[in-house]
Formats: C-alpha cells, sequence, structure tokens
C-alpha cells in the first residue's frame, strides 16, 4: 500500500495558485509596459511552465511512497 504525501498535493495546487495571481496581475500591469504583447507571452509562458511543474508535483504526491 502506498502513502500519499499529501504536502506535496497542496504545495501543487498553491503554485497554481499563485501562477494565476501572477498572470491576471499581469492583466493588469502589461497595458502600462512599452510592448504589452511581449509581457503578456512571458507572463504567459511562465504561468505555463509553472502551473506544469505543479501538475507534476501534484501527480507525484498522489502516487505517494511505499511504507
Amino acid at each position: 500500500m502506498r502513502k500519499k504525501n499529501w504536502r506535496l498535493v497542496i504545495a501543487g495546487c498553491l503554485f497554481i495558485a499563485l501562477a494565476l495571481g501572477f498572470y491576471f496581475v499581469m492583466l493588469s500591469v502589461a497595458p502600462n509596459s512599452t510592448d504589452p504583447v511581449m509581457a503578456m507571452q512571458i507572463a504567459g509562458k511562465v504561468t505555463g511552465i509553472v502551473a506544469g511543474v505543479s501538475v507534476v508535483v501534484m501527480f507525484i504526491g498522489l502516487i505517494g511512497r511505499k511504507e
């Protein structure tokens, strides 16, 4: 039987929430930038990478470890 690692699952959820928060903050900041399109492209890439890594961390946490 495997024991789930809930710390990793909670950390993954937290990082997804932080990534989405960063993206929405950038939505309000980007219009004031000199190049708003590039700013949003970078923000989208960063958000996607962090969300992807967070999903993997959550998946590993749900698989768990052997007792």
